[in-house]
């Protein structure tokens, strides 16, 4: 179905015009972008769209749309790539060349702006100058923009605002730098586009060439760094998707070959831009390139590749590889000259090989190959670890890179040279160099014969740049023969030695350096004595062979020791080939001596060369074989591997066409989704923003509605358009009639004012016209006043500024000699400065060193120290704990003894009482008057000593505890005698109650250690058996009278010590009275029994103070 009618390229493209025509470029450029752009364009014819591409890049190019332009032509290139390609050439053409013509005009346009157009050329060619300058000016001017597609800095921006000039700089900056970057932007849109497209092949390279012209035209180091970079990303993705549709085929060589040239072009303008790193990389993918094509490579291209490669290498400092790129394009240059000769095809060989061109490149391949350093320039093994695998890495992509199979070294070059012509074809002084420096022997000489020659290679700029080179193998060779000749020289007789021609003197410092880096490398062996001017060579026997030997050091570019002739060995080789010598010398005396020897030798050669050809025979049959048979297996494996490949990669091409429909299947139909999602949105979101803008439009344009109460959801375009319409027609009619009372109002006002104004135009007229010509006088008069004023004062100013212009330059050269001289001391005095703070850094890192290095020592003492306070302190708490436990062992050893000790006191104790109650009893038998009572007759058995008894007992010295603890003793009445009585007992001879009784002889007080053990003892209650009630240890010291106080006493002992003996003592007298009968279990007793003697009866507690049960 064909498109809209709107729609149709013819309809677009008048519309443009149309635009166009009014002066409307953008929005004519908005239009043929839609149009160019949309889907619908796919099913317009080529010869339709033709025209409006052409109007499109052309509007592009004017408004400088760089980005609308790529998204029009890969739309364009996509719809016509499969019908018509010449118009997709025809359109990127006229785009690039729209692009180009644009930058020669703001060029003309900045020259016409700073006065330097081809008017100033011309006069200033007439002048003497030249035009080629002005454009070299202009060039050098554009270089100084660094990089396009930086924006415009702030140091730029406030130049611009304080200054008011308009120098050539800036204006190029402001006019021509933009359209150079959009002309950069129109070279890579194209090649993004065309790239890897087997059908637009030739456009891409063409415009890769293109590209580098404008780089070397306008020096774009930094954009020619970007297209190298893209150019190389476009070939590694033309590799990785080579199953494209329309993707360029590498294994085809016409493919390959615009490659190359491309590859070489790059190259060659890398080369001009002086880019080095870019150079090297460009060799690399020329290399890469050449490696994957089939045919055989151009020697024309060859030569141009060896020919660049020599200058990298020269640029580098790499004299190996340099001098090897020389023989390798000495050898192209030969062969070329001989397929030539023999009749070959001039197209693919270089043209015009003379003698002359042959004598040239041999020169360059013998003085590159002199001028490699015998000593080896590069770090040395100590500075870095990996320098070996290094240098062998990079030498073997060097080597890669000029097609050789084993690395070049110094000596295989100069063989090289020897068996081919290159020596006889060279310059004849260069010749004589070689002769000098590899087959002569003249240490005292070889600086004065070489001087000339370097006069005369010096001489020619292109051969000048091998000086210094030479220099260091002069140097070489010079001390290398001196060591053969002397021991010791002095030093400044070699300073002497060492003179080369005036303008390549080298200073005695230099030559020192020499030294030691000879030495530093193994390639010389030579002491300095400073102190007597003296220098040394080594000649110690017993010396590594590494500096006699030249070329066998490490840094040594040479690989033989007879590159230099020797007048003698030297010692340490005598030492080292002693063994040898012997060997030969016996051999020979052996020889004459026994002459069996000799035939015996004769014979075993004769008998090795019969059985040689014996079986030289069947070797070779054996060997045919073997080669057949390795052979069978290398094809059989190669057919096996080819159809294996073959298998997968069918495999894989299936796998993958069916993984691409179904992703396409995928793809289109999400689209399909995403359009219909889409325009459904966009109608919606067009309804609503244009009811919107009517909304807007009728409140600002129509006064007296009120859109507030209005729902947006609810209105549609009719209605909004009939509220307007409404709002126009009210207003429209009350405008009309304002209209009409003002314009009366006017109309009457006017008349009235035309009336009286005809009165006075006739003197107006006249009084102006004076005026006017009185003004134009007076002007016309101070113009021409100034005009002459000015004129004069200019040519007065000219002649009085030329005689100041030597006087300038003079003043000009000796200020800028004068702060030249004052840089130079500022210079030096910062490099002492620099000096001086580098050595007091080093001071400063040297004394943190130390300082940190005794703080690290006093750590470790501290540590050391509280390790030995920690295991001293564990040591003494472990003696601490031994003897505690020591001790606690003695004391409870000690417990124990006393503990039987006071046992054995208890025990002596009891026996004593025992004894005393025995003898108490047998006082009272014989001392008692009256007849016993009940009470009396069970004193006995209730009055037994028991061991508790003993234990309540105290000493006599312990003070009365009773008066600290429970309540105080009652005074009842009859508790004590009378004054009276007390006198009696005294007169009788006993201890009235109140005075401390004499203790019994016989029973000893107890020992302190068993009361205070007794007193740790655990406390018992206060009940008391009947039997122990009454009675007290000590009690046999006092009367029998008195037993019945002693019950009381008894009782009070549990809280005091001696309690109960005063109580005993006191009461004396009534100790032996009637006492009541002991209760039995469960028994209560109401009254006591009443005493037979001694007056009213007294309770068992009345000898002390009461105590309750619990605390007796």
């Amino acid at each position: 179905m064909p498109p809209p009618p709107h729609t149709k390229p013819e309809n677009v493209l008048k519309r443009a015009q149309e635009l166009i025509g009014v002066g409307q470029q953008q929005a004519a450029l908005s239009i043929l972008h839609e149009h160019v752009t949309s889907k619908r364009t796919r099913n317009s014819t080529i010869a339709a769209l033709e025209p409006v591409m052409l109007l499109f890049v052309e509007l592009c190019v004017d408004l400088k749309k760089g980005k609308s332009a790529k998204d029009g032509l890969y739309n364009y290139k996509n719809t016509s790539q499969n019908t018509n390609v010449a118009t997709i050439e025809l359109v990127f053409r006229r785009f690039i060349e729209l692009a180009e013509q644009k930058v020669k005009e703001a060029q003309a346009k900045a020259d016409e702006a700073t006065g330097t157009g081809e008017a100033d050329e011309s006069d200033e060619a007439a002048e003497g100058g030249d035009a080629s300058e002005v454009k070299e000016k202009r060039d050098t001017t554009l270089a100084n923009v660094g990089d396009l597609e930086a924006m415009e800095t702030p140091e730029s921006i406030l130049l611009s605002t304080v200054s008011g000039e308009q120098s050539k700089d800036r204006t190029d900056r402001a006019i021509v730098t933009p359209w150079l970057k959009f002309l950069w932007e129109t070279y890579r849109t194209v090649l993004d586009i065309f790239k890897n497209n087997a059908r637009l092949e030739l456009m891409y390279q063409t415009t890769a060439h293109q590209a580098f012209d404008f780089c070397k035209r306008y020096t774009r180091k930094t954009e020619f760094r970007r297209l190298c970079e893209l150019l190389r990303n476009h070939l590694q993705n033309a590799a990785k998707y080579s199953q494209q549709v329309h993707a360029i085929n590498l294994s085809d060589p016409e493919t390959l070959q615009r490659h190359l040239d491309t590859r070489f072009e790059q190259l060659n303008v890398a080369v001009e831009l002086e880019l080095w790193q870019e150079a090297f990389k460009s060799v690399e993918d020329i290399h890469t390139l050449l490696s994957l094509s089939k045919r055989t490579p151009k020697n024309t291209m060859m030569a141009t590749y060896f020919e660049r490669l020599t200058r990298i290498f020269l640029v580098s400092e790499n004299y190996l590889f340099h001098a090897a790129a020389w023989s390798r394009y000495y050898n192209l240059l030969n062969i070329s000259a001989r397929a030539v000769a023999a009749g070959a095809s001039k197209k693919d060989n270089p043209t015009n090989i003379t003698d002359a061109d042959l004598s040239k490149s041999a020169t360059y391949v013998l003085l590159s190959a002199l001028a490699i350093p015998v000593i080896s320039t590069t770090r040395s093994r100590g500075a870095l670890i990996d320098v070996d695998a290094a240098r062998n890495t990079k030498n073997a992509r060097l080597t890669n890179l000029l097609g050789m199979n084993s690395p070049p070294t110094r000596s295989i070059l100069f063989k090289d040279a020897l068996n081919k012509d290159i020596l006889q074809r060279a310059r004849p002084e260069i010749r004589a160099l070689y002769s000098i420096l590899e087959a002569d022997f003249h240490p005292k000489s070889i600086c004065e014969k070489v001087s000339p020659i370097l006069s005369q290679i010096g001489a020619d700029e292109e051969l000048k740049k091998y000086i210094q080179p030479l220099q260091q193998v002069i140097l070489t060779r010079l001390f290398q023969q001196l060591s053969q000749v002397y021991t010791d020289v002095k030093l400044d007789d070699v300073l002497s030695l060492a003179q080369f021609p005036d303008p390549f003197q080298v200073s005695a410092v230099t030559i020192e350096k020499f030294i030691m880096n000879g030495c530093k490398k193994g390639d010389l062996s030579i002491r300095i004595d400073h102190s007597t001017g003296i220098l040394s060579f080594d000649s110690d026997v017993f010396s590594s062979a590494k500096a006699q030997l030249t070329g066998g050091a490490a840094g040594s570019a040479e690989a033989d020791a007879g590159s230099v002739q020797r007048l003698q060995s030297t010692p340490s080789e005598i030492v080292r080939s002693q063994l040898s010598r012997l060997s030969k010398a016996l051999y020979i005396a052996v020889q004459y001596v026994d002459p069996s020897f000799n035939e015996d030798r004769h014979k075993a050669k004769l008998a090795a060369l019969k059985r040689a050809e014996a079986g030289a025979e069947k070797e070779h049959v054996d060997l045919l074989e073997r080669r057949e048979a390795i052979q069978k297996k290398k094809e059989t494996a190669a057919t096996a591997a080819a159809t294996k490949q073959r298998e997968e990669e069918q495999r894989r091409k299936t796998k993958q066409q069916e993984m691409l429909a179904a992703e396409t299947e995928r793809l289109s139909q999400e689209q399909k989704d995403r359009e219909e999602r889409r325009i459904q949105a966009e109608r919606k979101k067009l309804q609503r923003e244009e009811a919107e803008k009517q909304l807007k439009e009728l409140q600002q344009g129509v006064k007296g509605i009120d859109v507030s109460t209005l729902d947006m959801d609810d209105l549609d375009t009719g209605r909004i358009r009939m509220l307007k319409l409404q709002a126009l027609e009210r207003e429209k009619t009350e405008m009309g009639e304002k209209l009409r009372i003002t314009g009366k109002r006017i109309d009457h006002l006017e008349r009235a004012y035309r009336r009286e104004e005809v009165k006075h135009l006739g003197e107006d007229y006249d009084a102006q016209r004076e005026k006017d010509k009185k003004a134009y006088d007076e002007s016309k008069a101070e113009t021409m006043r100034n005009a002459e004023t000015k004129h004069k004062e200019d040519v007065a100013l000219k002649h009085r500024l030329s005689r100041l212009v030597g006087s300038y330059e003079t003043f000009k050269r000796d200020i800028t000699e004068q702060r030249h001289a004052d840089f130079e001391k500022r210079r030096k005095a910062a490099e002492r400065e620099l000096n001086q703070k580098m050595d007091q850094r080093k001071r400063e890192v040297r004394d943190q060193k130390a300082t940190e290095r005794r703080r690290v020592e006093e750590e470790e003492h501290a540590r050391r120290e509280d390790e030995e306070r920690q295991t001293r302190e564990a040591e003494e708490a472990e003696r601490a704990a031994e003897e505690k436990k020591h001790k606690d062992a003695q004391a409870k050893a000690e417990a124990e003894q006393r503990r039987a000790e006071r046992s054995e006191a208890a025990r002596k104790q009891m026996e004593r009482e025992e004894e005393a109650e025995k003898n108490r009893v047998e006082r009272k038998q014989q001392g008692a008057g009256a007849a016993p009572t009940r009470g009396t007759e069970r004193a006995p058995e209730r009055e037994r000593p028991t061991f508790e008894g003993l234990r309540r007992a105290a000493p006599s010295d312990a003070p009365p505890a009773a008066e600290s603890r429970g309540p105080p003793k009652l005074a009842l009445a009859g508790s004590k005698p009378t004054w009276r009585e007390r006198e009696a007992m005294k007169a009788r001879g006993e201890v009235p109650p109140g005075e401390p009784a004499a203790a019994p002889a016989a029973a000893p007080p107890a020992d302190e250690r068993v009361v205070t053990e007794e007193a740790a003892m655990p406390k018992r209650t206060g009940y008391l058996p009947p039997a122990m009630r009454g009675k007290a240890p000590g009690a046999d010291s006092a009367p029998p009278a008195e037993a019945p106080r002693e019950r009381g006493g008894e009782r009070g002992g549990e809280r005091g010590g001696d309690r109960g003996f005063e109580g005993s003592g006191d009461k004396g007298g009534e100790r032996w009275a009637s006492r009541p009968r002991p209760q039995q279990d469960g028994e209560r007793s109401e009254s006591p029994a009443a005493p037979s003697t001694g007056g009213a009866y007294k309770p068992p507690g009345a000898g002390g103070a009461y105590r309750a049960p619990g605390r007796r």
